[in-house]
């Protein structure tokens, strides 16, 4: 975990891929600790900041987990920029702009195939509900089952490149390179649409199972690179999360290259 930015009433970090945000009673963070409970190291008085979450364990048990700080989240795969409230004050403030979708966000993401000409940049607005055929997945086809939550996406081809077949896959192996601004904030929101769309992400094992790991990616090419809010005291602040090395040596390889 990097700190980015700190105040007396935030801090900004980046996320590593790998690391989960919060126990969810689920994955054992023995040896990779959450980010939560790195940061209560670092900053004890986060520990009463924000929102414990109610869990239901195997067996049926119900537990309450501490997020301290955490006003949004990222998933474990995926890299980026996120904030953190260290005061309560600031935790209900932000939260509130989180809730009116007022947080602007930008991700870079790799995709499989090459956008038809008039759809290189678009808008993706379909609700988002349960996978009628995986409880671990989310979706925005009309099959997908229980609340449909309102999702809106914005997206915009940057370059598009071929690379060399994969031996005995029989998948295309074209590519895109796309900036990514989820206008609300559904779990799992960015991966879903993109597959809705039929550009599911690059190594994403839950949504592209059948997909070859590619690009060098051995996690989901999917990073949160800025993020941009108002302070309390009202002045726009924006903050970014340099590229990680998966990314960045996939753009030096690949982007602007044509056919690889």
């Amino acid at each position: 975990m990097n700190i980015l930015h700190e105040e007396k009433d935030f801090i900004i970090i980046n996320k590593p891929a790998g690391v989960v945000t919060h126990p969810d009673g689920k994955v054992d963070t023995t040896n990779n600790p959450s980010l939560c409970e790195q940061i209560v190291k670092l900053y004890p008085e986060m520990a009463k900041v924000g929102e414990p979450m109610k869990l239901t364990e195997k067996g049926g048990e119900h537990i309450l987990v501490q997020r301290p700080g955490v006003v949004h989240r990222l998933d474990t795969e995926t890299s980026g920029v996120m904030i953190f409230a260290r005061t309560k004050k600031f935790f209900d403030y932000i939260k509130e702009q989180f809730q009116a979708h007022a947080i602007q966000k930008e991700y870079k993401a790799f995709v499989w195939g090459w956008f038809k000409d008039g759809d290189k940049k678009g808008v993706i607005s379909a609700p988002i509900g349960r996978s009628k055929s995986d409880f671990r997945q989310y979706s925005a086809d009309r099959f997908a089952r229980g609340e449909l939550r309102e999702a809106v996406t914005e997206y915009e081809v940057l370059d598009e490149f071929e690379t060399k077949a994969f031996p005995k896959v029989s998948i295309t192996p074209r590519f895109a390179y796309v900036s990514v601004k989820p206008k609300t904030g559904r779990t799992h929101q960015i991966r879903v649409h993109m597959k809705h769309i039929h550009h599911v992400i690059v190594a994403d094992s839950l949504y592209a199972p059948a997909h070859p790991k590619a690009l060098g990616f051995k996690r989901q090419a999917l990073h949160a690179e800025k993020i941009m809010f108002v302070d309390m005291k009202g002045k726009t602040r924006i903050f970014e999360a340099p590229l990680p090395e998966d990314f960045a040596q996939a753009i030096d390889t690949h982007v602007g290259k044509g056919v690889v």
